[in-house]
This record gives C-alpha cells, sequence and structure tokens, in this order.
C-alpha cells in the first residue's frame, strides 16, 4: 500500500508497534525537557501540535496557522503544513522533538497513535484525539478543536458550510428512489482486496451521494473483501481510492471482473483525490460532491 494510504488504514493491514518505553539517557532528557517547557512565560500564545493530517486540515481551517508549531511528516495540506516543524512520522512521533516545542495542546486521532497518546499524556502533555466513524463525531470534533483553541464561531460557520453542502446535495437524492440508486464498490487497495464496510465514513459519503454501498452489509469500517463477491454484488460503479496509472488496466484483466456492471459500462473511477475521502476533516464535503459526480455522470 503507498504512503497515501498507509496514513489512514496501515491499522488495518499492519502492526505499527510505536512507542512503548524510553530509558537510560532519553528519559533523563525528556525530564530536563518538561522542565523547560513548564517554565514558558505567562501570557505566551498558544502552541499547537498536530500528529494527524485530519486534525492539521482543522486547525488550518479555523485559521490557526500562526499557532501550529509541529506536524507530522503526512500532514500536507495545505500547503502551508509542509513548511512547519516535522515531529516525526503518523504512527512514530518524535516525543523529544513534541516536548521542545512546548507545546499547549497537542491533536492526534486513535488506532496507530493510541500508544503514543498515552505516553505523551503520562509525560503531562495535555493530548486532544479527533476520531470520528461518522459526520455528526466530525462535526462534534470540529466544535471541541474549537473551544480548545478559542475558535468557536470558525468552526461553528466551517460546520454550517460542509453541512450545507451535505443538505443541497439532499434535495437531489432524496427524490431517487433507492432501488434506483447504483451500486458502488469502493477499492481502498488491491492486494490484499481491502474497501469500506458499514462503520466507515466512505459508507456514509457513497449513501449521502446517492448510492447503495455493495459491502455494507459487513460491519467493520474497513476490511478485505473477495473478488468472488464483488462479482456475485455486481457494482455499477467502481471507485478506486489510489491514483496508480495501471489501476484500470488491472481491474478489467481481473478473472471474472469482465461479467461486472462497471466493467462492462466503463465505470471505473480512480480520478479523485484519496485525502479528500479518506481523511476525516473539512474536505470530506468537497469528496462527496466528487463522488456524486462519478455515481451520476449525466446530471454534471
Amino acid at each position: 500500500m503507498d504512503k497515501g494510504h498507509s496514513k489512514y488504514l496501515g491499522a488495518t493491514r499492519r502492526n505499527f508497534g510505536g512507542f512503548i518505553f524510553y530509558i537510560g539517557m532519553n528519559k533523563i532528557i525528556i525530564v530536563m525537557l518538561l522542565m523547560i517547557s513548564a517554565a514558558a512565560p505567562a501570557g505566551a500564545s498558544q502552541r499547537y501540535i498536530s500528529l494527524a493530517p485530519a486534525t492539521t486540515e482543522i486547525l488550518f481551517a479555523l485559521g490557526l496557522d500562526n499557532e501550529i508549531v509541529g506536524v507530522s511528516s503526512y500532514c500536507d495540506y495545505p500547503q502551508a503544513a509542509k513548511s512547519k516543524d516535522k515531529v516525526g512520522n503518523f504512527s512514530q512521533p518524535n516525543i523529544e522533538k513534541i516536548i521542545s516545542l512546548k507545546p499547549d495542546i497537542i491533536f492526534a486521532t486513535g488506532l496507530e497513535q493510541a500508544g503514543p497518546v498515552s505516553q505523551l499524556r503520562q509525560l503531562g502533555l495535555k493530548v486532544y484525539v479527533s476520531d470520528p466513524s461518522n459526520m455528526k463525531e466530525l462535526f462534534n470534533s470540529i466544535k471541541d478543536i474549537g473551544r480548545l483553541s478559542a475558535k468557536e464561531k470558525e468552526a461553528d460557520a466551517l460546520i454550517i458550510r460542509m453541512q450545507s453542502v451535505i443538505d443541497a446535495l439532499a434535495l437531489k437524492v432524496n427524490l431517487i428512489p433507492s432501488r434506483k440508486r447504483p451500486r458502488v464498490f469502493v477499492e481502498i487497495w488491491h492486494d490484499p482486496l481491502i474497501t469500506a464496510g458499514k462503520s466507515s465514513f466512505i459508507d456514509e459519503l457513497i449513501t449521502l451521494a446517492g448510492g447503495n454501498n455493495v459491502a455494507s452489509c459487513v460491519t467493520k469500517s474497513y476490511v478485505y473483501f473477495s473478488s468472488e463477491d464483488v462479482i456475485r454484488r455486481n457494482p455499477e460503479c467502481i471507485i478506486l481510492t489510489y491514483m496508480g496509472k495501471g489501476s484500470l488496466g488491472n481491474i478489467k484483466s481481473r478473472l471474472g471482473w469482465g461479467k461486472i456492471s462497471a466493467v462492462k459500462n466503463n465505470r471505473i473511477y480512480n480520478d479523485i483525490d484519496p485525502d479528500i475521502l479518506l481523511r476525516p476533516g473539512p474536505r470530506l464535503a468537497e469528496g462527496l460532491l466528487e463522488l456524486h459526480k462519478r455515481l451520476y455522470p449525466k446530471d454534471e
């Protein structure tokens, strides 16, 4: 799996050890840095670190560019995020680097970051974990982040903008009978074959965009799926969340896939930026619109 997907789905297919212990001189260094951090001058502006691409996007969307002092190496949007100090990768942040930046709050996510989050809290650092599994929980996370950063109005405005996109699209989608909505298969990765189940953001986006997820029978968020199951469910539209040049040809050459409706009608798409579908952040509204365009190309 490429870097863009390992950021979000690594826990479904790889076992990350994270940080277990800091011993010896490293421990001494951490204690010393904590003492230095505690001596920050009163009245100083807030300092934030984000360990996840989604929380980084939320912070920037709330206008906190100047307050962000560090991000993970995977935080690449917006462009300004690339110039921030890097505090390690997604699953293994650099604890000493984080402490040296004297953050007031560290924003993180779940799954792979559970270990580092626990360690940071044990060191007395304030950590907020945003790990939403649907739009309602995402909006709650945005509200929380807005409250913690004194950006409540900006958070409310962001939620209103996202909700307005959902509401406007719902006016179209609600007119389409369920039986006439296209069956959709979203391929997260091809080897092994991974798709999005009922508990995922992807499933909710498919429904909001006017489609029926062929993997909604699976309760887990991201699961292994067999080629036989895809063929049997006969999706009318296939969305690939990776953008390799040979991906479309790979789909068409698979044994038995030639009989699938989406393949026969050339309704296979790999042109949606995976970040706007897989990152639970402000750009999910954009991802929703792009998904709808693929499901209903004649309406555009």
